[in-house]
């Protein structure tokens, strides 16, 4: 099927093209002719699976040749949960409208708020931010919602876990009660069932792969390895396959500072991405890394959506997650669009709890791998919380209220 058999007009369809798109992905082919239909929709499909397009296509030509955006108004508006996420999808809204007469804007914190106000003051068609700073500019008087068509809400079960829930329900209440809400998630749990039933109007509901599952193309290995020897196993790891890129995932901040620090003394260059960096240092090393100039990029689970970078090769775990979930995000940054990928998981025996936990997501057993050379000695498993290096556990920067999943895990916020 082709992108004109959805629906699509000529510039939408040209934009996609000059991207290197030639056909849709399911989740496009099941969303987009049901949000040009204006319907509300619950979608709920895996990362990496072509959702973006899925929304903003439909959105982008739904506004086109629409009422011109007031002052300080937005006519469609699109809540990520991390800064990376609504860079990423605030990138993707203009390569898209490209060729339409649609203006855009992202707002997030981290950042001045004053060259965001002015940026609003004219009025634009899309807005993507994250809460926060969306609450934010609103008090400030920066922003109104009169002229609201359409509401996105982007990674829905993200945004529940890192506690942006009352947020959430805030910024429902300034919004006009007529307007078209689109959700999209990639796990279906009782909570995002609950967030919808109070957001959204008769939604059609369109799933495209199994719930809580990871895609098909990643290929998972779990490599046992003692905890202490596990930085020295990732440097043989990178030093014997020489990838391309890789993404590493680190549980703390401490943590993916200090792995930085010995895979750049051992010659691998590389950068880290966490809620203690500023956001210039965070874009810097971002770019960077999709560039190619940054070979191995070391994040926290800020980053674990909000990362898009074509054909990624490989994703490790130098952790495991706490939350089952996150394992499953994490993984999601490869094998993306049909493309092969693979993740490793360095796993220690004090992870022995998360990687049942992760299993019993999956529903299934993933397979124990001898790394040559570091298999791991008798040890009895110790609480994970007894190394001070996971007291330093960070999930995303800017929760500002409620109690989301997240603020139920031990350690320092």
């Amino acid at each position: 099927m082709s992108f004109d058999a959805l629906g699509l007009c000529d510039e939408l369809v040209k934009a996609v093209t000059e991207q290197g798109y030639t056909q849709p992905t399911p989740i496009q082919v099941e969303a987009i002719p049901v949000v040009l239909r204006l319907r509300d929709v619950m979608a709920v499909a895996n990362t990496g699976t072509g959702k973006t397009a899925g929304f903003t296509l439909p959105m982008v030509q739904l506004l086109s040749g629409g009422a011109i955006a007031q002052p300080k108004s937005v006519r469609a508006l699109v809540i990520t949960p991390t800064r990376e996420l609504a860079a990423q999808v605030a990138q993707n809204v203009q390569d898209y409208s490209r060729h339409t007469n649609i203006s855009s804007a992202v707002v997030f914190g981290g950042v001045r708020i004053e060259p965001q106000i002015a940026q609003l003051a004219t009025g634009v068609d899309v807005l993507v931010a994250t809460p926060g700073r969306l609450v934010d500019l609103y008090n400030q008087q920066a922003i109104n919602f009169n002229q609201l068509e359409l509401l996105v809400l982007d990674e829905a079960d993200r945004m529940l876990d890192l506690g942006f829930i009352d947020d959430i329900r805030h910024i429902q209440t300034l919004l006009p009660s007529e307007r078209q809400t689109l959700m999209f998630s990639a796990t279906f749990s009782d909570e995002i069932k609950s967030l919808a039933k109070g957001m959204l109007n008769n939604p059609q509901l369109i799933e495209v792969s199994p719930v809580n599952s990871t895609v098909d193309t990643v290929k998972q290995k779990i490599y046992p390895v003692d905890k202490t020897r596990k930085s020295e196993a990732l440097i043989y790891l990178l030093k014997k396959h020489q990838w391309r890129q890789v993404l590493v995932f680190s549980r703390t901040k401490q943590g993916a500072d200090s792995l930085v620090t010995q895979l750049n003394n051992a010659g691998i260059n590389s950068a880290s991405i966490h809620a203690n960096r500023t956001q210039h240092a965070r874009t810097h090393a971002l770019n960077g890394f999709k560039s190619g100039e940054i070979k191995v990029l070391v994040a926290t689970d800020i980053a674990s959506r909000g990362i898009d970078v074509n054909q990624l090769p490989c994703v490790i775990n130098l952790d495991l997650p706490y939350v089952a979930e996150d394992y499953v995000h994490r993984i999601g940054r490869t094998g993306r669009a049909g493309t092969a990928g693979l993740a490793i998981s360095l796993f220690s025996i004090d992870e022995s709890n998360q990687l049942q936990a992760i299993e019993r997501l999956l529903g299934r057993t993933l397979a124990r791998e001898v790394l040559p050379n570091f298999a791991p000695s008798e040890k009895k498993a110790v609480s994970k919380f007894d190394d001070d290096e996971y007291g330093n556990f960070e999930p995303d920067p800017e929760p500002r209220s409620g109690k989301g999943k997240s603020q139920k895990r031990k350690g320092k916020r």
